[in-house]
């Protein structure tokens, strides 16, 4: 038997704890491999302090209170930052990767995460970021769940699109129950997330993208006799490819 009451413990207010860690805020240094160092090493030392140096005034403490949220959800939580190669005019570009684990009921929750921080420079600080092709897990199945996340990072405004998320081995007898939501940018995930039986092996999904360019968030969970995965993935709604 798997706990589904266990999901509003640790599911849906850890969603969006990714987009607060780097909000679009003007930084005070110039974008150097001593700054991209630096930043990393004061989320890992939990550095508040250099964090409210190198943000806007403010924004000091809304920063530092959901600074405080993300340790407090995954105290052992760490960040990877480098810099990619960026082909966008006048734009630079950081891949972050967030994981830790946290114990909940006995149980190991692993977070995994990966986006792209994109952003211009103003008189060298960050200016304009935004966050691209974002993609979080957090799941206690030890990795024994054998599934693929087929979801796109890019879509034409107007257009129909594909959500595959499968389940890639028989599932005989088990039962299995899942859902999957849409959200907006900036949006809070409050609403409740009501789980379906699955008997199709996954969640399949056709939908329709927005009238205009943004981004549309979907955020979802699987509940599986060996644990769950609570996810969630951004998609960039552009009006050319």
């Amino acid at each position: 038997m798997f706990n589904l009451n266990l999901f509003k413990n640790i599911g849906v207010p850890l969603y969006l704890f990714i987009y607060l860690i780097i909000p679009c805020s003007a930084i005070t240094q110039t974008l150097k491999g001593a700054f991209i160092r630096n930043l990393e090493n004061s989320l890992n030392k939990r550095d508040l302090e250099f964090i409210k140096k190198n943000f806007k005034n403010d924004e000091n403490q809304n920063i530092t209170k959901k600074f405080s949220k993300i340790v407090n959800d995954f105290p052992d939580s760490k960040w990877k930052i480098k810099r990619l190669k960026s082909n966008i005019p006048n734009k630079e570009i950081l891949r972050i990767q967030v994981s830790g684990g946290k114990i909940v009921n006995g149980e190991m929750h692993i977070l995994e995460s990966n986006f792209d921080y994109i952003f211009s420079m103003l008189n060298g600080r960050i200016n304009n970021g935004s966050i691209k092709n974002l993609f979080t897990t957090i799941r206690n199945d030890d990795q024994k769940i054998d599934i693929s996340f087929k979801i796109p990072d890019k879509v034409l405004t107007g257009s129909k699109y594909d959500i595959d998320i499968i389940l890639n081995k028989p599932l005989e007898e088990m039962i299995v129950a899942g859902a999957i939501k849409p959200h907006q940018e900036n949006s809070l995930f409050e609403q409740e997330i009501l789980l379906e039986p699955l008997s199709s092996g996954g969640i399949f999904k056709m939908t329709r993208a927005p009238s205009k360019p943004g981004i549309q968030i979907w955020s979802g969970i699987i509940a599986h006799p060996k644990g769950m995965i609570t996810f969630t993935k951004s998609i960039d709604i552009v009006d050319k490819i």
